[in-house]
């Protein structure tokens, strides 16, 4: 069944439509498709020193208007502004960053005379843009998301379609518009507001060379299964990432961190802090200190300057997390704050104590303002209860003691473990990368 020919953008925080925009038809798509091969044919005419001025004046041209692209960000996905501004810097340094890694796109001599088959022989690697990509990118970063996505296509010379999410279309057109007037051909990157089966139908399509998916496991691994022979891809999904808190742990350092790891963006972060465990010596004191942190966020409104956790993107998920915070409480979970919804587009920032292993919020991704505490009394326990999702991206160990807090990073699964620090910590150049059903490949730029 087709979507309407239209599609309506909203202010996230009180569902105030901001925006129609043209959904894109599917035979406009084609005609791009088509016109993406010849330009990978071609490539010899966009040479880098092109691709690097223009990447270079975009930044120049984002820089300039930053503090509106913040509030594009907070008016459509509803991150808070202090954050918004945040994504938007992150976002034109993520730019000049593709820039500077033009420079280092270069292969490698192969050392031939390793057996006699190979005496007297030179050989060498190129590296080569391998042609049409496709982007779909998810709402909860809608600039800097899309800037890693595009900007790599960009700095190597691979022409790019890049489909936005629905709720959040804006922060991406913007950024499109910009790379034009930055010089970038038009033909070189596209955005494409399509519907749900068109979408697939462009990412499945064998004229892409690669597909770079952010958005939920069930969809990404879906469209794996679908992909042309040679199309290769890159998935970034979700987790549910976990922090052990040492017996020696700084409560001091630590508490202020895993509340903005937990409840920033309202937790609508794939590498958000979800799962605490607090050695039993200091569990009692965690849950006073956090409980007491958690109630000192400012929700609401995201465009004011004071709030730190502003509305969930759809009315929807606030009745899901609603519903997966009630069903824990039932089956024995302690709610030490929150625990109701705030308006029909606001959760209140949630601290749950104990929730059953096998309880939604103990499993899945609550992608919400929740975070669950748990007590344990060995570390070897609190790692395997750590490790039993099949998700696994990144995750924390806080301890004074640097070589028992380094023995259990090495023991935690995911790509990226985090010491003394929350588990949503990153910078743009860092590889990035979910594991196990978290994803495929690796994200970053450089």
């Amino acid at each position: 069944m087709k979507t309407d020919a239209t599609l309506t953008v909203f202010r996230t925080f009180d569902r105030e439509p901001i925006a129609t925009l043209e959904r894109t038809p599917f035979e406009t798509v084609d005609i791009w498709l088509d016109e993406m091969r010849v330009l990978h044919r071609g490539r010899a005419h966009f040479p880098a020193f092109r691709r690097r001025d223009i990447l270079l004046r975009l930044a120049d041209l984002m820089k300039a208007e930053r503090n509106d692209l913040a509030m594009t960000i907070a008016l459509e996905g509803g991150k808070p502004l202090i954050d918004a501004h945040i994504e938007a810097d992150r976002a034109i340094h993520g730019v000049e960053l593709a820039a500077s890694e033009i420079e280092r796109i270069a292969g490698r001599q192969v050392p031939m005379d390793l057996s006699p088959a190979g005496a007297e022989r030179i050989a060498f690697t190129r590296r080569e843009p391998i042609g049409p990509v496709v982007a779909i990118s998810a709402f909860n970063h809608p600039l800097n998301l899309i800037v890693h996505q595009v900007a790599p296509a960009i700095a190597t010379g691979c022409p790019v379609i890049v489909k936005p999410a629905d709720p959040t279309p804006l922060s991406a057109r913007r950024f499109v518009e910009l790379a034009y007037e930055a010089g970038l051909p038009e033909e070189w990157c596209r955005l494409a507001l399509l519907d749900i089966p068109d979408a697939e139908k462009l990412a499945t399509d064998p004229r892409v060379a690669f597909l770079t998916f952010i958005g939920s496991a069930k969809v990404g691994w879906h469209l794996r299964s679908k992909l042309a022979p040679g199309t290769r891809c890159a998935l970034e999904h979700g987790g549910a990432a976990p922090v052990i808190l040492m017996p020696d742990a700084d409560l001091d350092a630590a508490i202020p961190l895993l509340v903005k790891g937990g409840y920033y963006h309202s937790g609508q972060v794939c590498v958000s802090v979800q799962r605490i465990f607090a050695h039993a010596s200091i569990a009692d004191e965690v849950e006073n200190r956090l409980t007491q942190a958690v109630a000192d966020l400012v929700s609401g409104d995201p465009t004011r300057e004071e709030t730190e956790a502003g509305p969930l993107i759809l009315p929807r998920e606030v009745e899901r997390v609603s519903d997966w915070v009630l069903e824990a409480e039932k089956a024995g979970a302690r709610i030490a704050i929150g625990g109701q919804a705030i308006s029909k587009t606001c959760y209140a920032p949630t601290v749950l104590v104990e929730p059953p292993e096998d309880s939604k919020v103990s499993t899945l991704e609550i992608f919400g303002p929740v975070t669950c505490l748990f007590r344990y009394t060995d570390v070897g326990e609190a790692v395997r209860r750590a490790n039993a999702l099949p998700v696994a991206f990144q995750a924390a160990v806080f301890g004074r003691d640097i070589n028992r807090t380094l023995a259990v990073a090495d023991r935690l699964d995911g790509s990226g473990i985090m010491i003394n620090d929350h588990t949503a910590f990153r910078t743009d150049w860092m590889p990035f990368a979910g594991l196990r059903q978290s994803g495929l490949g690796t994200g970053g730029i450089g």
